[in-house]
């Protein structure tokens, strides 16, 4: 939903902290989730490593929203989805939480978010609610983690992550949502 970005970005940037470069980590250099690569992209030219360092917040801002937020078409998603969505879709693509969130729902999983992806959303939701949808999303991503060979490094941190973001995803849906059933 268009009013979750500011509140979605808030947490993503919580989960992805400051500067990063570890060897294991196949996005290399990283600022506050950004890798160089992105930014980069983003310019238009490759920056210094200081650059990335230094990245501007009107140039984070930009970054999630149209290289996440608005790839995953995220004010098209009922609270809470997009707010699962988006943060995969940061930390592990645009076009694999698509598809996570495609076989979720039972849509075509070409990683592109359209007119039948939301529609399969929507009988979802209307059959299921978002709260289990959050759900779905939440052990598939988890799965996923699991599946890594980079796991035994980081995989605490995604855990915590993914159930952190599960709990501010049921916490945006609103009431009526059966997000009250899902945490009983």
């Amino acid at each position: 939903m268009r009013e979750n970005f500011e509140t979605a970005l808030a947490a993503v940037l919580a989960h992805e902290g400051g500067w990063s470069d570890h060897p294991r980590d196949p996005g290399g250099a990283t600022m506050k989730g950004v890798t160089l690569r992105t930014y980069a992209a983003f310019l238009g030219r490759t920056p210094t490593r200081d650059e990335l360092r230094n990245i501007r917040d009107e140039h984070l801002h930009a970054i999630y929203r149209k290289g996440y937020w608005d790839a995953c078409r995220c004010d098209d998603l009922p609270a809470g989805v997009d707010m699962a969505v988006f943060d995969f879709a940061v930390n592990g693509g645009p076009g694999r939480s698509a598809k996570m969130l495609q076989r979720c729902t039972g849509a075509w999983a070409d990683g592109q978010i359209g007119p039948n992806t939301l529609g399969k959303v929507a009988a979802f939701v209307e059959t299921h609610g978002i709260p289990a949808l959050v759900e779905a999303l939440s052990q598939e991503r988890q799965a996923y983690y699991e599946s890594l060979s980079t796991f035994d490094a980081f995989g605490r941190g995604w855990t915590r992550r993914v159930s952190e973001t599960r709990a501010t995803a049921l916490a945006l849906c609103g009431p009526g949502d059966g997000a009250e059933s899902a945490t009983a």
